[in-house]
C-alpha cells in the first residue's frame, strides 16, 4: 500500500498519573464500607497493577487517524480515523490540578450518549499542544477529503454529460434507421 499512514506525533504521559491513579482509588474506596476495609489491600497491589497500566500506555497521532493503547489485564487499542473527530475537550478538577494533570477527552461523530467520549487521554504531557496538532491534522484531512469529493463530483458532472451525448447521438441514429 503505497498511501500508508505516518507517524506525526507521539504523545508523552506525565508519571504523575500513577500518583493521582492511587490517590484517586483510595478516596473511591472510602465511599463504602467495605471500601474502607480494602485501602491496605489497596495500598500493596494497586502501586504495581498502576506502574504496569503506565508502561503500556501509547498514543499517537499519525497522517490519517489518533491511535491510543493502554491496559494491562484488559488489553485496549483504539484508532480514531481523525476525519470522524468532531471534538477535543480539556477537563480539569480540583485532585487533576494538584497532580499537573488533566484529560482531554475525544468526541467522535458516533457518540453513544450526551457527554460520554470515545476516548479518555490522562495526563498527556503538554496536552494543550498535542490537542492543537490534532485538531491541524484533522482539518488537513477534512480538508483533503472535501477536495476529492469535490473532484469526485466534477468527474461525475462530466460524465452525465458524455452519457447525454451517447443518449442524444443514439437517438439520432435511432432516427435516421
Amino acid at each position: 500500500m503505497t498511501n500508508q499512514a505516518r507517524i506525526l506525533a507521539t504523545a508523552e504521559f506525565n508519571p504523575d498519573i500513577k500518583k493521582y491513579l492511587l490517590v484517586f482509588s483510595i478516596l473511591v474506596s472510602t465511599a463504602t464500607i467495605a471500601g474502607i476495609l480494602l485501602i491496605p489491600f489497596i495500598l500493596v497491589i494497586a502501586p504495581i497493577l498502576i506502574r504496569k497500566y503506565f508502561d503500556r500506555l501509547s498514543c499517537e497521532l499519525t497522517t490519517r487517524a489518533l491511535r491510543f493503547e493502554k491496559g494491562f489485564i484488559f488489553h485496549i487499542e483504539r484508532t480514531i480515523p481523525l476525519d470522524k473527530i468532531q471534538d477535543l475537550t480539556f477537563k480539569e478538577g480540583p485532585l487533576l490540578r494538584a497532580f499537573g494533570l488533566s484529560i482531554l477527552k475525544v468526541e467522535t461523530a458516533g457518540n453513544t450518549g450526551q457527554g460520554t467520549s470515545d476516548l479518555t487521554l490522562i495526563g498527556i504531557v503538554d496536552a494543550a499542544a498535542f490537542r492543537q496538532m490534532v485538531l491541524e491534522q484533522r482539518d488537513v484531512v477534512t480538508d483533503n477529503s472535501l477536495s476529492a469529493a469535490n473532484s469526485d463530483s466534477v468527474e461525475q458532472g462530466e460524465t452525465a454529460a458524455l452519457l447525454r451525448d451517447i443518449r442524444d447521438t443514439l437517438g439520432r441514429i435511432e432516427k435516421k434507421i
